[in-house]
């Protein structure tokens, strides 16, 4: 799906639970098409000012100083000069459209379900046409569009109106036998035991009704913590994958760990 999404040079939507590895899949994108990632992470209240541009409003007051002393303040342009692109605070969407990268960059858009509906309304023209009006500058529209990836914990359900314009993907967590791949490549000086143990664990707790079920993450930091603490008893890095207090004396009280 990947693939296609960047031969259609259309979004792609990642939903899934957290920790399953939609944001580390941009990271990697980018590594492998050697281009420059661009992460807008969401939450509630975000606003365009945040997410596409503002205006240096620091550097149009001292250059407005800066006139007034050489007195040019009041020289035909002046008005036109503070709101050029010299001033433009760009954020990460503007960055995204308006670039001159040999490659086009990937841009990140994450967890959209944090952000309220006016943004994503916003994002839906941006999406489609790829392109933005600055009322003091005029529309500003992508050379080369970026790979867009989308990405939600599914907190709230999204518009379809935001689907129809990418292509989806649900990413489940790993299977135990590809979690033991993953976890290889990232803890390479780990034994094959901790790397065994490590993956029974993760796989056997998110069985359970878990406040906060462990992501890949947390079965990189538990093998890793394990690895720094010298020990291959499973529950003296219990921290490092059950994050919730509840879930912790849960596992404990329970002996889900006993006999791994």
């Amino acid at each position: 799906m990947l693939s296609l999404s960047l031969a259609l040079e259309k979004p792609l939507l990642l939903e899934g639970e957290a920790g399953v590895g939609k944001t580390e899949l941009a990271k990697v994108l980018a590594e492998v098409l050697d281009a420059r990632l661009i992460r807008l992470q969401c939450y509630e209240g975000i606003d365009v000012a945040h997410a596409l541009y503002d205006w240096s409003y620091a550097r149009q007051l001292l250059y407005i100083r800066t006139l007034d002393v050489t007195g040019e303040a009041h020289r035909e342009g002046t008005l036109h000069e503070l709101f050029s692109r010299e001033f433009l605070e760009r954020r990460p969407l503007l960055d995204a459209i308006d670039n001159e990268d040999p490659v086009p960059p990937v841009l990140l858009i994450d967890e959209i379900d944090r952000a309220d509906d006016e943004f994503e309304a916003f994002l839906l023209e941006l999406l489609s046409d790829f392109q933005v009006t600055i009322p003091e500058i005029g529309t500003i529209a992508a050379r080369h569009r970026p790979a867009v990836l989308v990405t939600s914990n599914r907190t709230r359900e999204l518009h379809d109106a935001l689907k129809r314009r990418c292509l989806y993907q649900w990413i489940d967590y790993p299977t135990p036998e590809r979690e033991l791949e993953i976890l290889a490549v990232r803890v390479p000086e780990a034994s094959e035991r901790i790397v065994a143990r490590v993956c029974q664990a993760v796989a056997l707790l998110r069985d359970q009704q878990l406040y906060k079920r462990p992501g890949i993450g947390e079965t990189i930091a538990w093998a890793q913590a394990l690895l720094a603490l010298g020990t291959d008893e499973l529950s003296a890095a219990l921290f490092s994958v059950l994050k919730v207090h509840e879930d912790t004396e849960r596992a404990r009280t329970a002996g889900w760990l006993d006999g791994i």
